[in-house]
């Protein structure tokens, strides 16, 4: 039975407003369980189910799937399939209201998802930024997002950032837009972000990078002396002397920079009264 029958039979319309497209092409939903290399012993949160096609695959291959569904309409239909299946948990809920580390346990765990692409960087940055961090996240998501995670300095932005510092990431996969139901206006991507043990660069504290990060890209039009300057509420004679204490140049911009740049910046900050600000 198509999603559109399934949801046909249950009244239910997919919702624009909560981002709802379907993936329901049978390989495409194999080659992301494939890719997230989902072994039986694993428990894997699933963020937005929809009708389930996913959490099906899923189930066959996983010892545990917790699955969050945020839409009230959608739970009837999730309950009657995967209602008799003990290892599957179907979860009420907003991803972004939920207590991760309370609904997973202690246990190691890998995310695997279609994302909804409106709030694709909330929820990354939420699951990141946990203190029980998945091992391994593969997220659908719109191209546009999945190209910009992987960007290379001097086309960086605060989100690439944040999930360099956190997880190696690749884009695994294209997807055609036909893979999906309602079929979306833009193409999309699956990305693999294979979470470190420790980020790849040294910083004193994690707060005050991540604070001297956000600094450098809100004004990211700016030359860093002036966005640091503002950003951290400092003359830019002092922001200039941290950059060159870091050895960079005042005069380049946030997306120029590398991790190794950021890491150093954050190290000369730590030396100053920011370090006891952010510590």
């Amino acid at each position: 039975m198509s999603d559109q029958d399934r949801l046909d039979r249950a009244r239910v319309s997919p919702k624009k407003s909560l981002g709802q497209n379907f993936l329901h092409d049978p390989n495409a939903l194999e080659k992301i369980v494939a890719v997230a290399e989902v072994e039986p012993d694993d428990t894997v949160l699933e963020i937005g189910p929809g009708t389930g096609n996913l959490t099906r695959v899923l189930a066959r291959h996983a010892g545990r799937v917790i699955a969050v569904e945020l839409d009230d309409r959608l739970l009837p239909l999730l309950e009657r399939e995967f209602g008799d299946q003990p290892r599957v948990e179907i979860v009420h809920g907003d991803i972004l209201a939920t207590n991760v580390s309370r609904l997973i346990g202690e246990s190691d765990y890998l995310v695997v998802a279609n994302l909804p692409y409106y709030i694709t960087s909330a929820i990354i940055r939420y699951l990141l930024e946990n203190k029980h961090r998945p091992r391994r996240l593969v997220l659908t998501m719109q191209r546009e997002v999945a190209e910009r995670l992987v960007a290379t300095p001097g086309d960086l932005s605060l989100l690439a950032v944040s999930v360099q510092f956190y997880g190696q990431v690749k884009i695994a996969l294209r997807l055609n837009p036909g893979a999906f139901w309602p079929r979306p206006d833009v193409e999309s991507a699956v990305v693999r972000i294979d979470v470190y043990d420790t980020p790849p660069v040294s910083v004193p504290s994690e707060r005050l990078f991540f604070q001297i990060v956000r600094a450098g890209f809100g004004q990211k039009r700016k030359q860093l002396r002036n966005a640091i300057s503002t950003g951290l509420h400092l003359d830019k004679a002092e922001a200039e002397r941290l950059l060159i204490q870091a050895g960079i140049d005042p005069q380049r911009r946030a997306e120029a920079l590398n991790l190794d740049e950021w890491a150093a910046l954050t190290r000369a900050a730590a030396e100053t009264d920011l370090g006891k600000r952010f510590s």
